[in-house]
Parts: structure tokens; sequence; C-alpha cells
């Protein structure tokens, strides 16, 4: 952890992209490292951190603290992160939950109104057959009542000829 300069070093924590690993001043530590250090240190342990404290080292329990502070931190930080996330992931969900109602609802309309001018249609087809059927009967009757008309007509012609014929027909015989 290094040596015994005069002046007290300071150590920053942060964590690797793996949870189980530690960057310390760009010195990698797994958790279990970590936690040795955190663990009460043998006599000889002792005698050394007396030695470094006595030529100015960082105090070793004081590094286990601080060890266990920025820990602490960092998992915190983590979990914040995780909880974060969490939220987050519930979030979109109801988003997505919410944007699917709404996409339905919008697909359901569209089917109603695709059906109402289906229905619509329908209707003008079948008006449109009736006024068919209405104007084919107004045809037949009126050529039904032509045909009539040129009948008559003709019964009229004929006995207006057949008239004529015989009032001809008298004068030419009076004058004759």
């Amino acid at each position: 952890m290094g040596g015994g300069g005069s002046s007290t070093r300071r150590v920053t924590f942060e964590a690797d992209e793996n949870e189980n690993i530690t960057v310390v001043k760009g010195v990698r530590l797994s958790d279990s490292v970590i936690d040795r250090m955190k663990e009460p240190s043998s006599p000889s342990g002792r005698l050394q951190s007396e030695h470094r404290s006595a030529s100015g080292a960082v105090n070793e329990e004081e590094l286990k603290k601080r060890i266990a502070e920025e820990l602490a931190l960092e998992r915190a930080r983590r979990d914040s992160e995780a909880q974060k996330r969490r939220l987050f992931g519930k979030l979109l969900e109801r988003e997505r939950i919410s944007s699917n109602e709404h996409l339905t609802r919008a697909i359901l309309r569209e089917r109603a109104a695709t059906e109402e001018e289906r229905q619509k249609a329908q209707r003008f087809a079948k008006q449109l057959e009736e006024k068919d059927r209405e104007l084919k009967k107004h045809d037949a009757y009126y050529k039904e009542q032509l045909a009539r008309l040129e009948e008559r007509s003709a019964q009229f012609y004929k006995v207006t000829t057949e008239q004529y014929q015989k009032a001809a027909d008298e004068v030419s015989a009076r004058f004759k």
C-alpha cells in the first residue's frame, strides 16, 4: 500500500464495471482483499501499523475505516442507481402500457369508424338499388302508357281514316 513518506497519503476509491473489484489510486483490490483489510490485523500487522504510524505513513485503522466508508458509499450509490433503474423501468413499463392502451383505443375507434363507413356504404347501395328498381318500374309504366297511347292513336287514325274514306265516298257518290 505504499511506503513510508513523511506525509499522509490520500486514497480514493472507484467502482469498476465488475462489482467485485475496487480501484484504489490505480491499484485494483478484490473484495476479499478489502475484507481482509477490514479484519483486525495480527500482532505482527499491528507492529507494522505502529511502525508506519511512527514514520508518518497512513494509519492502517484510519485506512480501514476510510475503505469501509468508501465501500458503504459505493454500495449506497449502486443501490441508489439500481433503484433509479427499477423506477425508470417501472416508468417505461407504465408508459408502454399507456401507449398500448392509447393505440388500442385508436385502433378500436378506427375499426368503429371503418365499420360505420361500411354500413353507410351498404345503406347507400341499398338506396341506390331501390332507386334503380323504382326507375325501372317508372320506365316500364311509361313504356306501357306509351304503347297504350300509340294503340289508341292507331285506332283513332284507323277510325278517322275510315270515316274520312266513308265521307269521301259519300261526297263522291253524291256528285256523280
